[in-house]
C-alpha cells in the first residue's frame, strides 16, 4: 500500500466530544480556512481524483433523534455520532462523497397523532400503535376535520385508504403502523442535521472539494417512509400512485466503489434503507453486497423504556445483513484496510 493509503489522519483540534449531544452554530468561514489548510498539510486531494469512489450514506442523522430530550431521541446516538464524527476526520482522505439523508414531516401526516381521532373526537397519545383490528372496529378513525386539507380526498375517500394501509403494512411483514410523537418538522430546529456531524460533512466538503447530496424523505402526509429508497406503499387499492421509489439514489449508490452506511435509527430508517438497498441488489447483482459497509456502532435501535424496544429486530436484521454478504464494520478501522486499496 502506498503512505496514503496506510496513513490514519488524526482529529482536527476544534472537535470537541462533549459537544455532540448540543446545538451550536458551525463557523462557517473559519472551518473552511482551516479545511483548505487540513489538505495542504495532509496531501488530501480532491475527490473527484479518487481511483476508489466510497460513498457516505448518513441516515437522519437529526437533532430530532440524535439530541437528548427531544422527540425521538435515540438512546445512545450522542456517543454513536462522536464515533462517526471521528471516523469521518480520520477517513478524510477515502470517503468520496457524503449523502446525508433528512426525515421531513408536516403537522398532517398518516404517522402523526392529528390524523387519527376516536370516537370522542381524541386524537391519539405518541407511541399508540394502530393495527388493522383497530381501524375495522372503529377504535382509530381518520380524523373528520383534516380530510379537506388534503387535495383531491373526501372523509370516506381517506378513510378506505387508511384501512387499507393498515392492512398492507401487515401483509407486507411491515412493522404496524405507529403513531409517532410530533417530529422532524420541516423548518424546525429538530430537522437540521446535528451540529457536529454537520461541522464534519462541511469540513470534509471543504477538504476534499467534494459535493453534497442532501435527500429529503417523509414528506409524503400518507406514508411512512422509514427508508429514503422508498416509501412504504407505493399504490392505494385500485392501483393508484401514492409513493415513489428513489431510482435515482439507488443507482447512484451501487456506482460507488464501496458504500459506508451509518444513522439512526438502526431499526427502523436504517435498517429499512438497507434492507431496501438489499432487495435491489439481489435483482441486478447478489455480489454487490460485499461493497456494503455498516458501521456497527454507529447506529442504535429505537427503545421507548416501558412502551416499545426494537433492539431485538434492528439485531435480527443485522444478522440478515451479514449472511447476504454486506460487511458488518467499526468505526476505528480504517477503510483502506477493509477494502485492501493498493495506489
Amino acid at each position: 500500500m502506498s503512505d496514503r493509503a496506510t496513513a490514519k489522519l488524526p482529529v482536527p483540534g476544534f472537535f470537541e466530544r462533549q459537544k455532540v449531544g448540543q446545538i451550536w452554530r458551525v463557523p462557517y468561514q473559519q472551518r473552511a480556512s482551516e479545511a483548505k489548510q487540513w489538505a495542504k498539510k495532509y496531501q488530501i486531494q480532491s475527490a473527484n481524483r479518487d481511483k476508489n469512489k466510497v460513498g457516505l450514506l448518513l441516515i437522519d442523522v437529526q437533532n430530532t433523534f440524535c439530541i437528548p430530550d427531544f422527540e425521538l431521541f435515540v438512546n445512545g446516538a450522542v456517543e454513536d455520532n462522536i464515533r462517526l464524527c471521528e471516523f469521518i476526520y480520520r477517513n478524510l482522505n477515502w470517503i468520496s462523497e457524503i449523502i446525508p439523508t433528512l426525515d421531513t414531516h408536516k403537522t398532517l401526516a398518516i404517522f402523526h397523532p392529528i390524523f387519527w381521532s376516536n370516537g370522542a373526537g381524541e386524537n391519539p397519545e405518541p407511541n399508540t400503535i394502530i393495527s388493522l383490528e383497530d381501524v375495522k372496529n372503529g377504535k382509530w378513525q381518520v380524523n373528520p376535520e383534516i380530510a379537506f386539507h388534503l387535495k383531491g380526498w373526501n372523509y370516506d375517500r381517506l378513510q378506505n385508504y387508511a384501512l387499507f394501509y393498515v392492512e398492507k403494512l401487515a401483509k407486507d411483514g411491515k412493522y404496524p403502523l405507529t403513531v409517532w410523537p410530533y417530529h422532524s418538522m420541516l423548518g424546525g430546529i429538530g430537522h437540521a442535521l446535528v451540529s457536529a456531524v454537520e461541522e464534519a460533512i462541511f469540513f470534509h466538503n471543504i477538504a476534499r472539494n467534494a459535493p453534497i447530496q442532501f435527500e429529503i424523505k417523509g414528506d409524503n402526509p400518507l406514508t411512512e417512509n422509514y427508508s429514503v429508497l422508498r416509501s412504504e406503499i407505493l399504490t392505494d387499492r385500485k392501483g393508484n400512485k401514492i409513493g415513489s421509489k428513489n431510482i435515482n439514489l439507488i443507482e447512484k449508490l451501487l456506482n460507488f466503489d464501496a458504500i459506508i452506511i451509518a444513522g439512526q435509527a438502526k431499526s427502523h430508517c436504517v435498517a429499512w434503507t438497507i434492507a431496501d438497498l438489499l432487495t435491489e441488489i439481489k435483482i441486478k447483482e447478489p455480489k454487490l453486497t460485499e461493497k456494503i459497509y455498516l458501521l456497527a456502532d454507529c447506529t442504535s435501535p429505537v427503545v421507548v423504556p416501558g412502551v416499545i424496544d426494537f433492539t431485538l429486530e434492528a439485531d435480527r436484521a443485522y444478522e440478515n445483513f451479514a449472511r447476504s454478504g454486506m460487511n458488518l464494520v467499526k468505526s476505528t478501522e480504517s477503510i483502506a484496510t477493509w477494502l485492501n486499496i493498493c495506489e
